[in-house]
């Protein structure tokens, strides 16, 4: 059984991850290339529900820290069981009310083993208008500077994630009127 390629794509609320993620996976279905695409946030909230942790996606990051630790070890193993190319939609980090969560610890690496992790990036100020503009999500307000400290930290964390694993990193800007390019770079980076 051949292993298929683990990508996991990252990015702080608002950057247009998931647009950059459908848009990529549109242009390479039109190539051929398959790809399953799985939002471990989602994956995380379906085994919260399953077991009546919680009732609603933007509750889990104010959980127990060893609540999320479990909701974490059993939704990587759900997702290491993929064997197609697989899309890992996450966040590397989680803001929460005790200070950043790592969103990919050594457990959910040593599940996942990821062949390269992404970070999706844009302009704080960009990532501000579209979270202004977003009503879908319940999210906390952050102003530019927790933004711009966010991707920062988001940063530390992917070379950290790469020391364990021994995955490459890359980022992708997914500038405001620029979508083609950032769609661009991901698809040559996931032929």
């Amino acid at each position: 059984m051949s292993k298929g390629k683990k990508v996991v794509i990252t990015g702080v609320p608002g950057v247009g991850k998931t647009t950059v993620i459908d848009a990529s996976m549109e242009a390479l279905k039109a190539e051929g290339v398959a790809y399953t695409s799985i939002n471990f946030g989602t994956c995380m909230f379906e085994v919260g529900c399953d077991q009546g942790i919680v009732n609603d996606r933007d509750e889990m990051r104010k959980l127990d820290q060893d609540v999320q630790r479990e909701l974490q070890k059993t939704a990587a193993k759900v997702i290491a069981r993929i064997t197609d190319n697989t899309i890992i939609d996450t966040h590397c980090t989680v803001s929460t009310p005790a200070g950043y969560l790592a969103g990919l610890p050594s457990w959910v690496l040593e599940e996942l083993k990821p062949d390269i992790i992404v970070l999706v990036e844009t302009d704080e100020d960009q990532i501000l208008k579209r979270r202004l503009s977003d009503t879908s999500r319940s999210r906390d307000m952050e102003g530019y500077v927790a933004i711009k400290d966010h991707q920062r930290y988001n940063r530390y964390m992917a070379a950290s994630y790469s020391m364990l694993t021994g995955c490459t990193v890359k980022i992708v800007r997914n500038l405001d009127f620029l979508l083609e390019n950032a769609v661009s770079e991901m698809v040559e980076l996931l032929r």
